[in-house]
């Protein structure tokens, strides 16, 4: 078995944070998870994530403003960031092509499973 998956959450919420580290958790991720912007960079520089999920609406600067952070990192320029939004599909769809995101999920998570295969979908095949 190789070195288990990691996945980064970036995302203010405490009751969504928790539920998306059960769910990946129990599907065999390394889970990490910031509440703030600035502590997503760090981890995610520390850390190396697979994947960054990425809250866009977050306390200390807005999901765009770290994606183009992480973007600007040449240890991350490939990490597939996933916009985890409950905004308009519109407003997403524009915004995630902009900031060099590989996607979307929106909010609220209705599938568990759902959930769990739309972030194996974003995940790059090793």
């Amino acid at each position: 078995r190789g070195p288990m998956t990691k996945i980064l959450i970036v995302e203010d919420e405490p009751d969504i944070a928790e539920l998306v580290r059960r769910v990946l958790s129990s599907r065999d991720y390394d889970v990490f998870h910031a509440p703030t912007a600035e502590l997503g960079l760090a981890l995610a520089l520390a850390e190396l994530p697979d994947l960054i999920l990425l809250d866009l609406g977050l306390p200390d600067y807005d999901g765009q403003t770290l994606a183009g952070w992480l973007r600007a990192e040449p240890s991350l320029e490939t990490t597939p960031i996933v916009a985890f939004t409950a905004w308009p599909l519109e407003t997403v769809k524009e915004m995630t092509e902009s900031y060099g995101c590989a996607g979307y999920i929106s909010k609220p998570i209705v599938s568990i499973n759902r959930f769990a295969e739309q972030i194996k979908s974003f995940l790059l095949p090793a």
